[in-house]
């Protein structure tokens, strides 16, 4: 298989929408990819309207807030990646540890389109996402995904699954207190700075061309409000 990847430029806000934005009417409130990246009490102050504008500014800016991924001239795949310190939900070190060295980009969100999952798109959409960051300077890369080799519901699986990661040469650094659907996630890291060897396992196909509800959580954790919100 072979994706696209763009980046998610007002030129493409259209996909940016059929991704994002809500499915079943146009005035109801969707996440919009922003409870993350705004916080949840901001987002959560946002109307339908807010929300699809704020995301549309966000398009408008270098480095745009993530990509698209395009199975020919369709839109199959988000991920919302930028640097870790504009990303507002990941800034408590309780709940996320912090590596105190350089500042790390976030990938925070992966979703593939309904009715295109489980085909490899998200397992393309985080190369593409990880070469995204390389693209804009990015020397290490962070990502908290769920520590589980159990099915999921699509719902839960927005942060990604530790074995995809693993298989972009990603290692955990630590555990976080943040749990998805009642599975623990766990914070891992990869170095791409100058210097830094490929750490990816032999054999990795190469990166895709670019173009021009309540969860019974264990003691001691916090569970996720941050994820995908429904329309």
């Amino acid at each position: 298989m072979t994706l696209t990847i763009r980046p998610a430029g007002t030129d493409v806000f259209d996909d940016v929408e059929t991704m994002l934005g809500p499915k079943r009417r146009p005035d109801a409130v969707a996440c919009w990819c922003l409870t993350y990246r705004l916080g949840s009490a901001r987002s959560a102050a946002l109307g339908a309207a807010e929300r699809r504008q704020t995301m549309r500014d966000l398009c408008g800016r270098t480095p745009a807030p993530g990509i698209l991924a395009y199975l020919g001239s369709e839109v199959v795949g988000w991920a919302s990646v930028a640097p870790r310190e504009e990303v507002v939900e990941l800034s408590d070190p309780d709940i996320f540890p912090r590596i105190e060295d350089v500042e790390p980009w976030s990938i925070f969100c992966l979703r593939t389109r309904a009715g295109r999952r489980r085909r490899g798109i998200g397992q393309l959409l985080l190369r593409g996402a990880i070469d995204f960051a390389r693209d804009n300077g990015a020397e290490v890369i962070e990502g908290c995904p769920l520590d589980t080799t159990e099915k999921m519901a699509p719902i839960f699986t927005y942060p990604g699954l530790r074995s995809m990661f693993e298989q972009e040469g990603f290692t955990k650094v630590a555990d976080t207190r943040s749990e998805v659907g009642g599975v623990r996630r766990v914070l891992m890291r990869l170095d791409c700075g100058p210097g830094a060897a490929d750490p990816a396992p032999p054999g990795r196909a190469p990166s895709m061309p670019a173009a021009a509800p309540s969860p019974r959580r264990r003691p001691g954790t916090k569970p996720d409000r941050a994820g995908p919100g429904q329309d």
